[in-house]
């Protein structure tokens, strides 16, 4: 057994106790499953003391609320003097990481920031999460993550900071959710390390700085996961309730992305609380009924009001939320059958030989070929790589690798405790957690959009913190040091691939990387291990220093042996950090703006920082038309990734223009059956007036001064100023005049939101005033009966269709008299229309 000149200081941090191996226990006192007779160590993962539990009820909150300060600020009292000052630095260090220079990205989304500017001026439409204060058309997601923001406008004032902040400050809230979760079982350690892996993850990076759903969501399931190991601890009853109503209020912020986590939430709890079957069943059942309130109350509301007293249900093809939650949303996520999308209800990808693209919407394919490879489609190859493969890596897969190895050994090493085991539950939690999503983010053949992996940040960050927690304090002994030796050389060499897709980008890190983590990993394979012998030998045979005899020379050697180690396992730190922590610093010092963005610096192959896919000629996306690789530029300037290239040039058939002029997006006479039908392009902006990136569905317009003026004048006089087609145009008229514009169609102007009889109606009452021209052309899906029908086109299999929208617009142009503001097509709606 080890002398107690082995046992580190209290409050020693945590690189100093690198000199202190933990003790050897005498036999007779191994822990359970240990051979008898043989000399044992600590658990892998031990107990950890809970924090004191204060009074209960109403009266003691007074006191608690008096007390705050003081135990925000000391933490613990068992704790370290260092951990509480640590985490506070954490998450300073996020919040300032996250908050600076957010306004750079501007409207960020401009389909959710025109959606908050409306609920900021009004309250139905706060309620609804409408695009318009007119409360003509919802977003195509619940409200709750609008909400935030909103209410930021009001009491602040619509501006990009107003709308950002309180996504930058969701991060803050997050880390330190995350790391109450570890800390709960696992050392103090193991929760600081799981919040800076989370804080430096990049695409936690971008979203956390961006408008999206997806922010409020992730910090709703870490609040979910926390409740849940609470529960375990227990079988507290009310922290499952909690549990379920984190995920109830998920679903009203993403729908059923929310409830991915939930068989493994489920099973975890049902299997290894501390209490009967029964009981585990009926507690669930409560936690059940929880998220059914918690997320159910809105959706009943919106569904029980007529139709008529409320916004269109934006997304949806039949204006009921249950449709789009089970569809678009939905199931149509998962098959790829999502009427009314981009891809046009399924047909996302190209059937086998053939050489165009149909549809009732654009649909892109991958420059290398019809299909996109293995089971891919418009939205990316699918299988267990996916998450792996091109520029989806470098947004949250830096340390997929480690955590999956570290989440085995959790699950091996806990194999012989209790069921009831608090550390197995805890890597089973978010084991669950990460496997659930990751797989079905793997295989769903709809929508994929890469940032949809931050939802996978909170488990990697957690597995990745509990691992190293454990296996940190077993360096010492072989089979542990070497397989954490063995996880940084996997990280490092991972990380080396992962640069290697951004060439360009830093090129001293990737050989910094590579060499840091693998001198890391042979130091803490050799110089752990030898810490602990040489340890044993010197407990054996020493001499009291106290005593003034000399030191035993082994005492010298493991102390060097165990500064190496602590060395090691910082270099180590640094360079499994050291890539994700670049990219993230990229992606914070780099603008995003529209519908698709992406994390750090371009990828070869993949897309670039404002969603474009790779470089073609002049700039523009490679896509395969017809057999051949094309791009919407065959002779424009050098785009930079995150636009379209500059410059003019000849617009190859079938693309929109990416020049800053009006096109169309569709070849004359619309000939599905040659297969020159409207094909994606990523692309910036366009031109003043003109739509951005695939017609303005993904970055809307750039509007100018003038136009806006315009559209003001006169404002308060109508319901709304204007109307376009496309959420993501009307929203750029809306912010930019400041005054309500309905949005025709819906985000992608395939909603049967409003006919044309019915827009007719609202010009005779007086509502609408102008007419923004130029949007739907391109992508308006609408209902079709054949396959390759796209806009009232004739193509095999199908009769002629039109969507309402483009109905609408025709209707319009041929009736009214175009008037061009500032690059903007208008049409004043109040002149007695010709015949």
């Amino acid at each position: 057994m080890t002398t107690t000149s082995l046992t580190p200081p209290a409050g020693e941090p945590w690189p100093e106790a690198g000199d202190f191996p933990p003790p050897l226990l005498p036999p007779g006192s191994a822990p359970e499953g240990a051979a008898p007779g043989r000399t044992a160590h600590p658990p892998l993962f031990p107990e950890f003391p809970l924090p004191a539990t204060g009074p209960k009820g109403p009266a003691s909150w007074t006191g608690r609320l008096r007390t705050l300060p003081a135990r925000s600020w000391r933490g613990r009292p068992e704790d370290p003097r260092w951990v509480r000052p640590s985490l506070l630095a954490l998450l300073a260090a996020t919040a300032v990481l996250y908050l600076w220079g957010l306004s750079a990205s501007g409207w960020a989304n401009s389909f959710y920031s025109a959606a908050a500017q409306a609920g900021s001026r009004s309250w139905k439409a706060f309620f609804y999460g409408s695009s318009d204060a007119g409360n003509f058309i919802t977003v195509d997601k619940p409200p709750l993550a609008l909400w935030p923001m909103a209410l930021s406008a009001r009491v602040f004032g619509l501006s990009s900071w107003s709308v950002l902040a309180p996504q930058a400050l969701m991060a803050v809230g997050t880390v330190a959710a995350l790391y109450a979760t570890v800390r709960r079982r696992f050392s103090p350690l193991a929760g600081l390390l799981a919040g800076l892996a989370f804080a430096l993850t990049p695409v936690a990076a971008l979203m956390f700085r961006f408008n999206n759903p997806d922010a409020l969501l992730v910090l709703l399931l870490t609040l979910a996961a926390y409740g849940l190991v609470r529960a375990i601890e227990a079988a507290g009853t009310r922290w499952l309730v909690f549990t379920g109503v984190m995920l109830g209020l998920a679903f009203l912020t993403k729908t059923l992305q929310a409830f991915l986590v939930l068989p493994a939430f489920v099973l975890v709890y049902l299997v290894v609380a501390p209490t009967g079957l029964w009981r585990r069943v009926r507690q669930l059942l409560a936690g059940g009924l929880a998220m059914v309130v918690a997320g159910g109350w809105w959706v009943a509301v919106v569904e029980l009001v007529p139709a008529s007293a409320r916004p269109y249900i934006g997304g949806s093809q039949d204006n009921s939320f249950l449709s789009l939650t089970f569809g678009y949303n939905g199931l149509g996520r998962l098959n790829g059958n999502e009427t009314g999308s981009v891809g046009g209800g399924g047909r996302g990808r190209l059937p086998a030989g053939a050489e165009a693209v149909a549809g009732n919407g654009p649909v892109f394919a991958p420059a290398g070929g019809p299909g996109g490879g293995r089971g891919g489609g418009g939205w990316g190859e699918t299988g267990l790589t996916r998450l792996f493969d091109g520029d989806i890596g470098g947004q949250i897969a830096w340390l997929l690798p480690a955590a999956l190895i570290l989440l085995l050994l959790g699950l091996w090493a806990t194999r012989r405790y209790a069921r009831t085991d608090t550390a197995r539950a805890a890597f089973l939690v978010w084991g669950g957690w990460l496997l659930c999503t990751a797989l079905t983010f793997s295989f769903m053949s709809g929508i994929f959009h890469q940032y949809y992996t931050v939802a996978l940040a909170p488990a990697v960050a957690a597995l990745v913190g509990m691992g190293v927690d454990g296996l940190w304090r077993a360096r010492h002994r072989l089979p542990y040091a070497a397989v954490l030796a063995a996880t940084l050389a996997v990280t490092a060499v991972w990380a080396y691939v992962l640069l290697g897709r951004s060439s360009d980008f830093q090129p001293w890190l990737r050989p910094a990387v590579l060499a840091g983590g693998l001198l890391a990993a042979v130091a803490l394979l050799v110089a752990g291990p030898l810490a602990a012998r040489l340890a044993s030998g010197a407990s054996a045979t020493g001499v009291e220093a106290a005593s003034g005899a000399p030191v035993d020379g082994r005492a010298g050697a493991r102390r060097i042996a165990g500064r190496v180690t602590a060395v090691a396992g910082l270099v180590g730190a640094a360079a499994a950090l050291g890539g994700p922590a670049a990219y993230a610093l990229e992606t914070v010092g780099t603008p995003h703006q529209g519908s698709i963005v992406l994390a750090g610096p371009s990828v070869a192959g993949g897309f670039g920082p404002g969603g474009m896919r790779g470089r073609g000629a002049g700039g523009g996306p490679a896509l395969w038309l017809n057999g051949r690789t094309v791009t919407p530029q065959q002779d424009g300037g050098q785009g930079d990734g995150q636009g379209g290239g500059q410059g003019g040039g000849q617009g190859v058939p079938g693309f929109p223009q990416q020049d800053g002029g009006r096109g169309t997006g569709r070849v004359p006479n619309g000939n599905g059956a040659q297969g020159q039908g409207p094909y994606a392009v990523f692309g910036g902006p366009g031109g003043q007036g003109g739509p951005g990136g695939m017609n303005g569905l993904l970055n809307g317009a750039k509007v100018s001064d003038e136009a806006a003026a315009l559209l003001a004048q006169d404002a308060d006089r109508y319901r709304w100023a204007a109307a376009t087609s496309g959420s993501q145009n009307a929203a750029s008229y809306q912010l930019a005049s400041g005054v309500p514009v309905m949005a025709l169609g819906g985000f992608n102007s395939s909603d049967p939101s409003l006919s044309l009889e019915g827009f007719q109606q609202y010009v005779r009452d007086g509502k609408v005033h102008w007419f923004v021209g130029g949007g739907s052309r391109g992508f308006g899906g609408g209902e079709t009966t054949g396959a390759n029908t796209v806009n009232g086109a004739n193509g095999p299999g199908g009769e002629s269709s039109q969507s309402q929208t483009a109905r609408i617009e025709e209707w319009v142009a041929s009736h009214y008299t175009a008037r061009t503001v500032g690059g903007s097509t208008l049409y004043d709606l109040t002149r007695p229309p010709t015949s």
